[in-house]
């Protein structure tokens, strides 16, 4: 198959980092197509460990070249950091790293636009990264955006950083902040320039020649399903399209060209931030998936909300997206617990709804019905092949595909490179 698209199917956090590294051993080009840097994928291999943020996670492997398409909003000095990271540790970028010229910049004023709104909003907060992100996608789609072209011209930079400025310092000083300068805005935009200069490059005509050569290519998403601008628990959602038609616009990709769509899903669930969650829970079994999975944010650091498997949404996940499979990961997680529930399905006044029948508001009422499985108390970490695992295991699994209709292709078991099994 040519075209792979990988998608979190949870609320972001669910081991895409691990399968895209994973998959792109066999690929050609892996693509980043959306979001900016409030995505985080944790990457542990024999280079070491990284939580990459912008860079597509194919860097990894000698033979793939990796592109940031147009989709993406970048922060310059994140970028520049992971950057100097990857040539610290002998990673080779030169003809293997593409950036979009057309990919959007977050400025200054983004991220702290992105605070301040935040704080005014009080206890109506949406428990955003604050790394600017919403703020920068509101510029681009009201056509006061300023992209990597514009930067690659002064006097256009210029001008179009002094109609930004006029207009976001006055919000600024209204919101007890200090008006920005534009010449440190300038001066430190310009030196970023020089050191991603190397990598810019139009990427579309790159993506279609691939396309047409028949190059294995994986398209990585970022964040989660359900933190999609329109699918999501809006408004505790990304700015960005997140299901899988977002490869087209973020990336020039036609949909007819996507031969293989892979959902990515934890073996539980979690959640960084504000916002509804069925199956959150607050007991002894909530604190313990979270020790256990290590569940902190690769991005933000914070502490992620952890509960049981909610099918319903997943299921909702597989059909909006069109999976053709489920890479499910942290399996292992729940090698130390005597049971383990799955929530099927919600009730609301006694009556079965379904994730799509309301809002964040609404879901925040839904009652989850749960489904009890066994637990297999053993260890499964470091099993290479499916008919190995404990009958409990494989019956959790089954029980999982059977409610969400979609096969389960690849099960991560651990968190090293080769801790996969390919069911």
């Amino acid at each position: 198959m040519a075209v792979t698209l990988v998608i979190g199917s949870q609320w972001g956090d669910e081991g895409k980092g691990k399968i895209i590294d994973y998959l792109s051993e066999k690929s050609d080009f892996t693509v980043r197509f959306h979001g900016g840097n409030n995505a985080g994928h944790t990457i542990l291999n024999d280079y070491g460990k990284f939580a990459m943020h912008l860079i597509p996670c194919g860097i990894f492997n000698d033979r793939t070249e990796t592109i940031i398409s147009n989709g993406v909003i970048i922060d310059l000095e994140v970028l520049v950091a992971e950057i100097e990271t990857l040539k610290r540790t002998k990673i080779n970028l030169k003809d293997r790293l593409f950036i979009s010229t057309r990919c959007h910049l977050i400025m200054p004023y983004h991220k702290l636009l992105d605070k301040l709104l935040e704080e005014a909003k009080g206890k109506a907060k949406t428990g955003t990264t604050g790394r600017g992100i919403g703020p920068t996608y509101a510029d681009k789609v009201s056509y006061n955006g300023i992209r990597i072209l514009d930067l690659l011209d002064k006097k256009i930079f210029a001008e179009k950083l002094e109609v930004q400025l006029r207009v976001k310092n006055k919000i600024l000083i209204a919101l007890g902040e200090n008006p920005l300068s534009q010449k440190e805005i300038e001066k430190k935009y310009f030196s970023y320039l020089k050191l991603i200069k190397p990598y810019l490059r139009e990427t579309y005509s790159l993506i279609q020649k691939a396309i047409k050569d028949n190059k294995k290519i994986l398209l990585e998403g970022a964040q989660g399903v359900f933190l999609d601008n329109d699918w999501g628990t809006y408004p505790y959602v990304s700015a960005s399209t997140v299901i899988a038609g977002g490869a087209n616009a973020g990336a020039g990709v036609p949909p007819k060209k996507i031969d293989k769509i892979i959902g990515v899903v934890k073996a539980y669930t979690t959640r960084v931030g504000e916002g509804p969650f069925p199956t959150e829970l607050f007991n002894e079994d909530g604190e313990k998936l979270r020790a256990i999975g290590g569940e902190f944010g690769a991005t933000t650091g914070r502490p992620r909300r952890c509960g049981w498997f909610d099918a319903e949404l997943v299921k909702f996940a597989a059909e909006i997206n069109g999976f053709t499979g489920i890479a499910i990961t942290k399996l292992d997680i729940l090698d130390h617990f005597k049971e383990i529930k799955i929530c099927t399905h919600y009730l609301l006044n006694g009556k079965r709804v379904n994730y799509y029948d309301g809002d964040s508001y609404f879901l925040k009422k839904v009652r989850p019905v749960y489904k009890t499985i066994k637990g297999w108390n053993k260890k499964t970490v470091g099993i290479k092949k499916y008919e190995n695992l404990p009958k409990e295991a494989k019956d959790y699994l089954k029980e999982i595909e059977k409610l969400i209709n979609t096969k389960i292709v690849y099960i991560s078991n651990g968190q090293k490179r080769n801790e996969i099994i390919k069911v």
